[in-house]
């Protein structure tokens, strides 16, 4: 990986966790000058230093150098899905993205059968602070119960809300339901 490439992979990953040079600077341990200066593409970071910033990014050093990487492009195939343990509760779920490092989002696919709900046992577990979901009802409808409040959702309906409160959906109806999830961790400032 060239400088330019490791500069602009930290001012990317930086900007997506709503961290200016100061926030990565003390994070970090390395000063918003030399940030600045491997961001632009000047300077080439020394192990030290690059791995201190990978730290600040909540990254192993293989992951900010991307040598952990096969390529740009992964495919999951239908089959390959990371599937839930088998439902007794009528929640089925399969992860959709592969188990890349340093991956900030998943996506996944729940089927809920008629009084089904998510968040039972074998479920995930709640998400780390800081995580945002946004859900899109595929077909079928859906309540969201959030920190206390409950939304209805039908067919074509997306909502957005902070994954690390309390939640689940739940299918009221007497048909399947099925939504689509992306889990965005750990982006939220608080």
């Amino acid at each position: 990986m060239q400088v330019s490439e490791v500069g602009a992979r930290v001012r990317a990953l930086r900007e997506a966790m709503s961290l200016s040079l100061r926030d990565l600077a003390e994070r970090s341990g390395v000063s918003a000058p030399m940030l600045s200066q491997v961001e632009r593409g000047d300077t080439s970071p020394t192990l030290q230093v690059a791995s201190r910033i990978a730290a600040g990014l909540d990254l192993r050093l293989s992951q900010l150098l991307r040598l952990d990487e096969q390529g740009a492009v992964t495919i999951v195939r239908r089959a390959e899905r990371r599937q839930g343990p088998v439902p007794d509760g009528g929640h089925r779920y399969e992860i959709l993205t592969p188990p890349l490092p340093g991956q900030r989002a998943e996506l996944s696919r729940h089927t809920l059968a008629p009084g089904a709900t998510t968040g039972g046992p074998g479920d995930p577990p709640m998400h780390e602070p800081g995580s945002r979901e946004t859900a899109l009802i595929e077909s079928g409808t859906v309540v969201l119960h959030c920190d206390g409040q409950r939304y209805a959702l039908a067919a074509g309906d997306c909502v957005t809300f902070d994954a690390d409160l309390p939640h689940h959906f739940e299918n009221p109806e007497g048909e399947e339901a099925v939504l689509l999830a992306v889990l965005s961790a750990g982006l939220r400032r608080s």
